[in-house]
């Protein structure tokens, strides 16, 4: 029986030549496997895709986030729990699921693995109502996300992370956290709830976390301050945030957090609300077309 495949492209992330290449090469390396491909572009780059994966025929086999973690975000959060298959096409400036596991770079292999393995289940994290796949956090780096210049982002790709740090360096203020996780209280200068184990791109904040797993990795930062936030990037950047004296990482099923002002919440690389908020698992766990483990 022949496979039917939907690929969701996102605007932002392939729009480039070799985007729109490595996008063709994937397609008809399906194609040559006996798959019907069909691509739809979707016209914004979240809640179109959101709407595309939403509205997909029942009839195809499986859906394709192609993309960066935004695009696999939205994809997840238009189907909300239903059975269908998904997989993975990164083409944006980061896609840290893919990285996590494992997925082949060539075109061939990662058709060959779309068209023939079979589907594993992931268990999504949740902000409140909203999905989320590879983490969510709130704290100095949400304030990050939330100055993000989407003209810079798409034009300079990770410097535009750079300069919005620096920028919020220059407005850095204080803010504590009280993480309530799994009934015990917590405090901390800031939380990612990590899927994974992978941050920012190659970067381990959460060495144990694993997007199989129905449960959160919590990294606490518990330090506040310009050079803390410093000292936690220089940790990140050469792998040992995990086990800087000044982080708490713990496992949790669900973690209600609030703040001393009203912080921005990022969830894979999208602010998604404000404090408070309640941050867990998803009621039903994601079909992902993945590498063998």
């Amino acid at each position: 029986m022949r496979r039917r495949v939907l690929i969701i492209v996102n605007p932002s992330a392939g729009g480039s030549r070799s985007a729109a290449r490595r996008l063709r090469r994937v397609a008809a390396a399906l194609e040559r496997r006996g798959c019907t491909v069909v691509v739809r572009h979707a016209s914004a780059p979240a809640g179109d895709v959101e709407r595309l994966a939403r509205e997909a025929e029942a009839d195809f086999d499986a859906i394709v986030a192609a993309g960066g973690d935004g695009t696999v975000n939205a994809l997840a959060n238009g189907l909300a729990g239903a059975p269908r298959e998904v997989a993975l096409l990164p083409l944006g400036t980061v896609n840290l699921l893919a990285r996590e596991i494992g997925l082949p770079r060539s075109a061939e292999r990662l058709a060959e693995l779309i068209a023939t393995a079979p589907a594993q289940p992931v268990w999504p994290g949740r902000v409140d109502a909203r999905l989320f796949m590879m983490m969510a956090s709130t704290g100095f780096d949400a304030e990050i996300v939330a100055s993000i210049d989407p003209w810079l982002k798409r034009h300079a790709g990770r410097l535009a992370f750079v300069w919005a740090m620096l920028v919020r360096l220059w407005h850095y203020r204080p803010c504590e956290l009280v993480v309530e996780a799994d009934g015990v209280e917590h405090r901390a200068a800031g939380l990612i709830a990590a899927k994974g184990r992978f941050y920012a791109g190659p970067f381990i904040a959460a060495p144990g976390a694993n997007p199989a797993d129905p449960v959160l990795d919590l990294v606490l930062l518990r330090r506040a301050g310009r050079t803390a936030h410093l000292g936690y990037a220089a940790a990140l950047l050469l792998g040992r945030l995990p086990r800087s004296k000044h982080v708490t990482i713990l496992r949790a099923r669900s973690a209600v957090v609030s703040g001393s002002r009203n912080q921005p919440v990022q969830a894979d690389g999208e602010i998604v609300g404000h404090l408070p908020a309640t941050i867990g698992i998803a009621k039903r766990p994601l079909l992902l077309i993945r590498p063998p483990r």
